[in-house]
């Protein structure tokens, strides 16, 4: 089970936009990079296309996943992620500072 999912909020603890919040876009769990909304915003020459018009674009480029830290909606704070196993036998992500159940039913 990740630590880190899709739509979670983070925060960013290491490189040029250190400090910053944003929701994961999308998770490449092959290469360990996540993409985070408005962090690590990079430009990109298109060229143009029947169907697009090309120029230069913004878009994330993925950042490596030990470089954020997810938030605890509980608590709203920076935590690390323990697993807590639920009487049903499911397994769920908890916050290590409240303890709080991470994970949306």
């Amino acid at each position: 089970m990740d630590k880190v999912k899709r739509d979670d909020l983070v925060l960013v603890i290491a490189g040029k936009d250190k400090g910053r919040r944003g929701k994961v876009i999308r998770i490449l769990p092959g290469r360990g990079r996540v993409v985070v909304e408005k962090v690590n915003v990079v430009k990109r020459h298109q060229r143009p296309t029947q169907t697009s018009q090309g120029g230069i674009l913004e878009r994330e480029a993925p950042i490596h996943i030990s470089d954020v830290m997810p938030i605890c909606p509980k608590c709203g704070e920076p935590t690390r992620v323990g697993f807590r196993f639920l009487q049903d036998g499911r397994k769920m992500r908890a916050c290590k500072k409240c303890g709080e159940i991470m994970d949306k039913e």
